[in-house]
């Protein structure tokens, strides 16, 4: 029989419940990467989680245990009851709305909700854009599952609370609730131990999805915000003069500065500069690259009279920071981007800074919000002298969830041209391709599943290309343009690529236009390389320096050490020629390597996060 002082451990017996409900749930909505699991690994995320789980649960009970120690204090006046169930009610639901979003956005981004999403507050319509294609029907029915199950599992386990007995004095019982609250200091700090508990404590597989269902969500969510940038130990692994040893001869090149006569590709020492920025681009769905055959035919064609580089690795896997990558040759963050905050952006290079001295007039086009992740910011300050966004397009010319679709954009280019002077630098960003994959032609392939709505995306993004050069090379400016085309980032389909795969992170680069000279059309470049180094080969065919681009090196002149690196979510990939080390940050351990990588590999890698990381908090 239940009795008043059975209330804070009951009270503590629920949340922990609920939060079994809730990884329960996780689980069985990633069904597909959860049967490859075996029965330990899967016995493992509940044992191994349970941890996390008592901490949660003891911040969520500090409140009701100290409304416990009021109530029996001031007696039966008190509502202690109705303030229980109200506070529980109300952090029920949002802990059930946190966790049914966090199923879907695993799912898009593949790692578990944390402080990211906050950075896209202040853009509410382009985060209802990102999450269009999901499920909206089965989150909702989760939503009201998990709900359902917090209301039997509290009814169950609390219940009616009883009123305090007559022969218990007040004093007496407010004392026993004060003891049972200074308890909570054991579960919230994860034991008795000297360090408390942090994420590493419940990562215990070889496996990242196995790891990652076992974190406990709301202390997931507030332990990244409460850090940030102050959790940087974890990106320290050896002394910086021996990292910066280490780092050196994947800068250096064996060939003279002189040498670099020998690779130059344009016609012009000035040529009319066209970045485009192809969002979602995985060379998985790239001819000329290696990938699927027929869904880019236009980029296809367009290599075959350029100059491919067919081994170049994306830096990250969000837009805001390839775009950081491309236009500053500055690395990704594990935990963060730069582009967050407008202090370290202003100390970066940026290409349109480079070019402006040498005469160049500066355009960014993007057919949906700038703001979006705080873009906008960090383009300002790169210095271009026009933007085009999505509300300098007409209403009925803002026809995606995003904004204007990429064939209306691509046309406001051709008009704007007819005027602009040159020689320019003009940025292009489309986006057609993103979630959720809606595009205004009809579908080139069947299916109506998420990869061929992707696959068919990525085909109208490359027809809308098509059309904008078909047209444009009939323009007068055309056959002094240099044409540079990369993805912002790859992507987990076709395949679904887990977040620390690297085929997730292949993309293309391609260099074309009329300002490229005879002999260069048709190289193909198998140096391996990074989004990070199209900055320094850029600026180099122009006979610009590149000093001021860190971490970008010209990918036409050798280096002693090829290499690519690239971050997700709190580990990194290392590629050399001989293969690609995966790392985990949180277990500080390897995911996987390959046959021919080394022990030195994984520490030059360690040693690379190290020294861009220190260059970061350094802006």
């Amino acid at each position: 029989m239940k009795n008043r002082f059975d209330f804070q451990w009951r009270y503590f017996l629920f949340w922990l419940a609920f939060f079994v409900a809730a990884k329960a749930l996780f689980l069985l909505y990633h069904f597909s990467k959860t049967t490859s699991l075996s029965g330990s690994t899967l016995a493992g995320i509940f044992a191994y989680g349970l941890r996390l789980d008592a901490s949660a649960t003891a911040y969520l009970s500090v409140v009701p245990f100290v409304v416990f120690i009021l109530g029996s204090l001031l007696g039966r006046r008190f509502p202690f009851a109705f303030l229980v169930k109200g506070y529980t009610a109300v952090v029920g639901l949002l802990v059930a709305l946190l966790s049914v979003a966090d199923l879907e956005l695993y799912r898009v981004w593949g790692f578990r909700l944390d402080a990211t999403p906050l950075q896209y507050l202040d853009s509410p319509t382009e985060m209802a854009a990102s999450a269009g294609s999901a499920p909206v029907m089965q989150l909702g029915l989760c939503l009201l599952g998990l709900a359902a199950a917090g209301i039997v599992l509290y009814n169950k386990i609390i219940g009616k609370i009883p009123a305090l007995p007559s022969h218990i004095g007040r004093g007496r019982a407010a004392l026993a609730g004060l003891l049972y609250t200074a308890l909570l200091v054991v579960p919230l700090r994860g034991g008795l131990q000297q360090i408390p508990i942090n994420q590493s404590d419940v990562y215990f597989s070889s496996i990242l999805f196995a790891n990652h269902a076992a974190v406990n969500l709301p202390w997931n969510v507030a332990n990244s915000w409460r850090l940030r940038d102050t959790n940087t130990s974890r990106y320290q692994f050896l002394p910086d003069s021996t990292a910066t040893r280490l780092v050196q001869p994947l800068y250096t090149y064996i060939s003279p500065a002189s040498d670099s006569a020998t690779h130059a590709l344009l016609r012009s020492p000035r040529p009319n500069v066209l970045f485009v920025i192809l969002e979602s681009f995985t060379s998985k769905l790239i001819g000329s690259v290696g990938g699927e055959v027929g869904v880019t035919p236009n980029l296809d064609s367009l290599a075959r009279t350029g100059v491919v580089f067919n081994n170049i690795v994306a830096a990250g896997d969000r837009s805001q920071k390839g775009l950081v990558a491309l236009l500053s040759g500055f690395p990704n963050q594990p935990n963060n981007s730069i582009i967050k905050y407008p202090r370290k952006t202003e100390r970066l290079a940026h290409l349109c800074q480079s070019l402006k001295p040498a005469g160049y007039h500066s355009s960014y086009y993007y057919g949906g919000e700038l703001a979006f992740a705080n873009m906008k910011s960090y383009l300002v300050t790169a210095g271009y002298e026009r933007f085009t966004e999505r509300g300098d397009f007409p209403k009925s010319q803002q026809n995606s969830k995003w904004g204007a679709h990429d064939h209306i954009l691509f046309e406001r280019v051709l008009q704007d041209f007819k005027t602009q002077q040159q020689p320019f630098f003009s940025t292009i960003f489309t986006l057609s391709s993103h979630e959720p994959f809606e595009i205004p032609i009809p579908s080139k392939f069947p299916g109506s599943d998420e990869t061929a709505l992707f696959r068919n995306s990525v085909y109208y993004t490359d027809w809308a290309l098509g059309r904008f050069l078909q047209e444009a090379r009939r323009q007068p400016w055309y056959d002094n343009t240099l044409l540079v085309l990369a993805a912002d980032h790859g992507h987990g389909l076709p395949g679904g690529n887990s977040v620390e795969d690297p085929a997730k992170f292949r993309i293309p680069l391609i260099l074309a236009g009329g300002a490229l000279r005879p002999e260069a059309r048709g190289r193909v470049i198998t140096a391996l390389g990074s989004q990070t180094d199209v900055a320094a080969t850029l600026l180099a065919q122009l006979q610009l320096p590149a000093t001021a681009y860190r971490w970008s090196r010209d990918l036409l002149r050798p280096v002693a050490q090829p290499s690519a690196f690239y971050c997700y979510t709190d580990g990194f990939g290392f590629f050399t020629p001989k293969g690609v080390v995966i790392f985990d940050n949180v277990s500080r351990r390897e995911m996987s390597r390959g046959a021919g990588v080394t022990d030195a590999q994984l520490q030059q890698g360690q040693a690379y996060e190290q020294l861009t990381y220190s260059d970061y908090l350094a802006k």
